[in-house]
């Protein structure tokens, strides 16, 4: 049988996350004080929770818990847009779902590229949240106008990756030691540069209008600005990281803490007064930089349309409340309108709130005609089958705009009256975001088919 002469997409990006890792932590020196402190948490999460060991075990999820990683970064054009979408393609992955931050005060809207298929995902499951900049939020039309000559006479990506790009397009694939090169060249894309390209006063003028437009706007290159491990318990992390001194948010964004985890939660640490450099001439040689920080988050079950509207009414009952001279701190106004969201595996799952990856157990592969005969809940209910969450994927724009806000400084609390524009994203873009909804039905339709055909085949 012949060998693909390509390296697997798969495996380019597992080498692609494990060089991010280490220029973020070269640059962040942090970050590795992060990666150790999870690690800790997890350890101590896993010993003391052996049915969540053996779930995750089960689901793959296990094996790439120590090598899960989100990034972000933020474009300021269409076409470096267009390209990252290439450049991440060469990696296999995807444009999943559209964020629209605008409404919460981010003048961005973002997409998430990550691998779509339950095999990749176990393989590494890297993802990069990906936002682009909406110039027509600029309310300053000169000062606009200048934004958009800057970033137009830019060029973000080196030429070797451009053209490894477009070789991975026309062969089908990558070498290894082209692999290798792409990586190295790619990498460049997402590094931090401290000199800024503009003067120290349009990098003033470009703060006071967005502290993210600026940091869009104002570098040779978007630079990654965090790099997230996932932990098994939040509020454990979140604990370990004040006990250790690190400057926490105080609140973990997302859902109230759950014996059954949905979604997303995520807390990060304060982001790094970086010292950045003018160009040679100007009245101010060097200033201060406010935008990579240090993130931590926890994943749990993915949730079905009918779930994510269950969860985006109960928050935001929360969040009115919150702005509506109630006592109690938000953690606990959260926790109260969470309570009538269902905190065990059994109803989320009977009542159509999440999804779930269905598999047999050792009597199930011993009785096969048993399965057979039962239905789903039936054979649950028999030990013949198990029903484990599908872990969610993505992320909240609520949560993401939280973070951003908490970490650009200056406490700006910005109101935008723009709508959602997916098809401007997607016209930018240069194609269409998948579904996240569809991919975790695909995973939980093909965990059932394959318990059909076993039964079946027996």
């Amino acid at each position: 049988m012949a060998t693909s002469p390509h390296l697997h997409p798969d495996e380019i990006r597992h080498l692609f996350a494990q060089a991010m890792s280490r220029m973020y932590r070269d640059e962040v020196p942090l970050y590795g004080a992060l990666m150790e402190l999870v690690a800790e948490v997890n350890a101590a999460t896993l010993a003391g929770d052996p049915a969540l060991a053996a779930r995750l075990q089960r689901s793959d999820a296990l094996d790439r818990l120590d090598a899960e990683r989100h990034g972000a970064i933020r474009v300021g054009t269409p076409r470096e847009l267009a390209t990252l979408r290439r450049l991440f393609a060469v990696m296999g992955m995807q444009p999943v779902g559209y964020y629209d931050l605008a409404v919460a005060g981010v003048p961005v809207h973002a997409t998430a590229f990550r691998p779509v298929d339950a095999a990749a995902l176990a393989r590494n499951p890297f993802r990069v949240f990906t936002s682009l900049l909406r110039l027509e939020l600029i309310e300053d039309a000169a000062l606009r106008e200048e934004a958009a000559a800057i970033l137009d006479a830019r060029e973000i990506f080196t030429p070797r990756a451009l053209a490894l790009i477009e070789h991975f397009e026309q062969a089908g694939g990558l070498s290894a030691d082209d692999a290798a090169e792409f990586v190295a060249q790619a990498l460049e894309t997402f590094r931090w540069h401290s000199e800024a390209t503009v003067s120290h006063a349009t990098y003033q003028a470009l703060l006071s209008a967005h502290r993210l437009i600026a940091d869009v706007v104002c570098f040779r290159g978007p630079h990654i600005n965090h790099l997230t491990p996932r932990t098994l318990d939040i509020d454990a992390a979140q604990d370990a990281m004040q006990a250790r001194g690190i400057d926490a948010k105080a609140v973990i964004e997302g859902p109230p803490r759950r014996r059954c985890p949905i979604l997303l939660r995520q807390t990060s640490f304060k982001a790094l007064q970086e010292p950045v450099l003018f160009p040679a001439g100007d009245s101010a040689d060097a200033g201060t930089h406010t935008a990579r920080f240090g993130e931590i988050e926890q994943r749990g079950l993915a949730l079905t349309p009918k779930g994510r509207a269950l969860y985006d009414t109960l928050l935001a009952r929360a969040r009115e409340a919150d702005g509506a001279g109630s006592t109690g701190d938000y953690a606990s106004r959260l926790a109260a309108a969470f309570a009538e969201f269902p905190d065990d595996d059994d109803t989320l799952r009977r009542e159509g709130l999440g999804y779930y990856r269905y598999a047999l157990t050792d009597a199930g592969r011993a009785d096969p005609s048993a399965v057979s005969r039962s239905d789903v809940d039936t054979a649950i209910a028999a030990g013949l089958v198990t029903a484990d969450p599908v872990v969610y994927e993505d992320f909240l724009p609520v949560s993401a705009a939280g973070i951003f806000q908490s970490n650009l400084g200056g406490g700006e609390q910005r109101a935008y009256a723009a709508q959602a524009n997916r098809d401007a994203f997607e016209a930018a873009l240069g194609a269409q975001v998948h579904d996240e909804f569809a991919i975790y039905a695909r995973i939980e339709h093909a965990s059932l088919a394959a318990i059909g055909h076993a039964a079946e085949t027996h």
